[in-house]
């Protein structure tokens, strides 16, 4: 495991954070859930600065694995990580540090598939699997508006 990425394994620890990300100097750590963080990292002003991150994540499932490939990620590290995001991140050139690789990763209410696992199911390209987590987010902000 590189040093950056056992330096963003102890600030997720640490801090009892979501996620954390080191890229040289540049260091993120994040309590909010889901993609919610690396969609904020990868359309920020320079998201080119995080070319080489490595993270330390509480759970990596497909979607997420998309936008490590996207930011450009080096290594990540997670607890719980799905087979399909081990496949994007490897297929990316990213190396992958996971303790335990599961089928796939579950929503929050355990009552079935993670919903943004299930949008990017089979979308092998990364700019794609974007657009299918951005429509999956509306979606999901819609439901949660409606009364």
């Amino acid at each position: 495991m590189r040093d950056a990425t056992e330096r963003a394994v102890s600030l997720l620890k640490r801090e009892g954070a979501t996620l954390a990300v080191v890229a040289g100097d540049e260091i993120v750590v994040s309590h909010e859930r889901g993609v919610a963080p690396l969609l904020a990292l990868l359309e920020g002003e320079d998201s080119g600065r995080w070319s080489g991150l490595c993270a330390a994540d509480r759970v990596v499932g497909a979607a997420a694995a998309h936008l490590y490939a996207l930011l450009g990620a080096a290594e990540v590290w997670a607890p719980v990580m799905s087979q399909q995001a081990v496949g994007v991140l490897e297929a990316a050139g990213i190396s992958v540090v996971a303790e335990t690789v599961v089928g796939g990763i579950v929503n929050r209410a355990g009552t079935g598939p993670c919903p943004m696992e299930a949008a990017v199911a089979g979308i092998e390209d990364s700019g794609e699997a974007l657009a299918a987590i951005r429509a999956k987010r509306s979606e999901l902000a819609q439901n949660t508006r409606r009364p």
